[in-house]
């Protein structure tokens, strides 16, 4: 969506055959940069951004789009597991975040939009530990409106239900589960990635600019029962 509306940019990934292979799909050589980075990691972090910077100049905004989750319950949780969901989901927003808030407070611009979940407000079997990570990203999502938006910087996070990617798969693909999830969403179906994109490109937009701290749900009104 950001490339139809002739943006430059950048995406990372830890794997480079993920990246080479959305690359080839997105066809933008001279407005996309792909980098490969961890982003729970700070040096890599980093380097993210600063690569950003030597391609293309500057930085507007920053979309914290990571989603990564085992399924286990959180009782019987081992720490290990734990703190690899808490890190890959809320401590690589932190550090993006905190990395791109610093660059647009120098600069007294900028949007930041982080991919939340309805599992944020609903707990659910088997994503509890994902559910705590992301229930952080929409409380840092409203602390980091705070302190940026004399800034002019706006902060908000878009939180969907299920949607058709590779990341629920597991759930969408089986016709049992389905029926089940469907049944309590009153469209009648889970969202499509252009469900969510649409309205990541309206806090992207000039159209927002009087907008933050916010987190819209994009869940076809099953939050609304």
């Amino acid at each position: 969506m950001l490339l139809d509306q002739k943006a430059k940019v950048v995406i990372c990934g830890r794997k480079q055959e993920g990246l080479d292979a959305a690359g080839k799909v997105l066809n933008a050589e001279d407005r996309l940069k792909t980098v490969q980075a961890h982003i729970a990691k700070s040096e890599e972090v980093d380097r993210l951004f600063n690569t950003t910077i030597e391609t293309f100049g500057d930085i507007d905004g920053l979309i914290n789009n990571v989603g990564m989750n085992i399924i286990s319950g959180v009782v019987d949780a081992d720490p290990g597991l734990w703190a690899k969901i808490i890190d890959s989901n809320l401590n690589g927003t932190f550090l993006c975040s905190r990395k791109a808030g610093q660059i647009m407070r120098d600069r007294k611009k900028g949007k930041i939009v982080s991919i939340s979940s309805i599992a944020a407000k609903r707990s659910a079997p088997f994503m509890g530990i994902y559910g705590v990570a992301k229930a952080g990203i929409e409380m840092m999502t409203k602390v980091l409106a705070q302190e940026l938006a004399s800034f002019n910087i706006q902060v908000n996070a878009v939180a969907p239900g299920m949607v058709r990617t590779k990341f629920s798969e597991p759930f969408w693909s089986n016709d049992e589960i389905y029926e089940q999830i469907v049944k309590t969403i009153p469209a009648g179906r889970i969202a499509e990635p252009a469900d969510v994109a649409l309205p990541v490109l309206f806090f992207c937009s000039q159209a927002s600019d009087f907008i933050t701290g916010q987190t819209l749900r994009v869940d076809g009104g099953a939050s609304a029962i």
